[in-house]
């Protein structure tokens, strides 16, 4: 048997749901009915009380912690992935409808087998409560690694005063590899600090670029000549095939020695052994991840005991107003399943 963790909800929050009229026929098999939702992991535990919070009070949340994962799908209405790859093998023996991510990242879903099988799947939209959250979490970090955070309370612990020599972030440049919602919301927070803002996206000349207000603005294949000016290189870009593995050798060659990477992306973004190479050479003024090549990450792997990492697991987007809304979301695609509706946000 599964392991799996059983929760039913307890309230209902669905009174706008209720008065909305709805233009699709609903189907008989759904109408009405409870459903019964699978969460593919024990990560990220918040989500769960969330979202049982904003269910009918017979609907039932099951966590799956991984073990006969494929059981456990056979027996649901609704899956949420998590961080876990719905690939064709786990699709085939199952009769969910809905796979509904809890956020914007679709990448560990096959939607061409989720089209071949009649499965609807919507993601939550990456912008506003979620795109500051991820913004803030990636200027905390920006700035943990200019101030040498881990050093500095070495130092409190130690006993040592005035130490270490930390860097101001007014005064350089800061570039946002790729210009969507979490790059707006950083640039609106950069720009009272005083720095040089750049960006790189795969249309510099789009009419939207204008609202970030940058300083420059270049082309993906003019990449190597915006992070040869780049002090702080925040990447915002979504992980595709074209996109993996985006920051390699010759793209941290191409910065300046000592300058800072971010991401609060994903994992996939940058290449592995490049990065180890980078950081044991001590090119790299510091590193700050909040997402990994593989999650949970290995609490053993070498790039985490590199002194100038600092590592955060998987929670920039994670805080209370960026929840309540994905919550929202979910919650709404959930009964829209119920109705036979299908989800918003649908990307197959």
């Amino acid at each position: 048997m599964p392991s799996v963790l059983r929760i039913r909800s307890s309230e209902t929050n669905f009174t706008e749901l209720q008065k909305e009229s709805f233009v699709c026929e609903p189907k008989s098999s759904f109408r009405e009915k409870a459903v019964r939702i699978l969460f593919c992991g024990d990560c990220f535990p918040a989500s769960h009380s969330l979202l049982k919070e904003r269910l009918r009070a017979d609907d039932e949340i099951v966590v799956c912690d991984g073990n006969n994962l494929r059981k456990a799908l056979a027996s649901c209405d609704a899956v949420i992935p998590m961080m876990t790859i719905l690939d064709e093998v786990l699709m085939e023996a199952t009769s969910f409808r809905l796979v509904q991510q809890w956020g914007s990242g679709l990448e560990g879903v096959d939607l061409d087998a989720a089209r071949a099988r009649g499965i609807w799947v919507a993601n939550v939209p990456a912008s506003g409560n979620n795109a500051d959250s991820v913004a803030e979490h990636a200027l905390l970090l920006t700035l943990a690694l200019l101030r040498q955070l881990p050093a500095a309370q070495a130092n409190v612990r130690s006993g040592t005063l005035g130490a270490p020599l930390g860097r101001m972030l007014a005064g350089r440049t800061v570039c946002l590899y790729g210009l969507g919602a979490t790059a707006m919301a950083l640039a609106r927070r950069l720009r009272p600090m005083g720095v040089r803002l750049i960006g790189i996206t795969r249309d510099p000349k789009a009419p939207k670029v204008t609202e970030f207000a940058l300083d420059e603005c270049f082309a993906s294949g003019e990449r190597y000549k915006a992070l040869a000016k780049t002090d702080v290189l925040v990447l915002c870009v979504r992980l595709a095939h074209q996109t993996r593995g985006l920051v390699d050798a010759s793209a941290l060659a191409a910065l300046p020695a000592g300058a800072i990477l971010v991401n609060a992306a994903r994992g996939g973004l940058i290449d592995y052994r490049a990065l180890c190479d980078a950081l044991a050479k001590g090119y790299l003024g510091g590193v700050g991840l909040d997402v990994f090549w593989t999650e949970p990450f290995p609490t053993d792997d070498p790039i985490l005991s590199f002194p100038k990492v600092i590592a955060t697991p998987h929670v920039a987007g994670v805080t209370d107003r960026s929840y309540s809304d994905i919550a929202d979301a979910v919650a709404y695609n959930i009964e829209r399943l119920r109705r036979g509706e299908p989800p918003l946000n649908r990307a197959a």
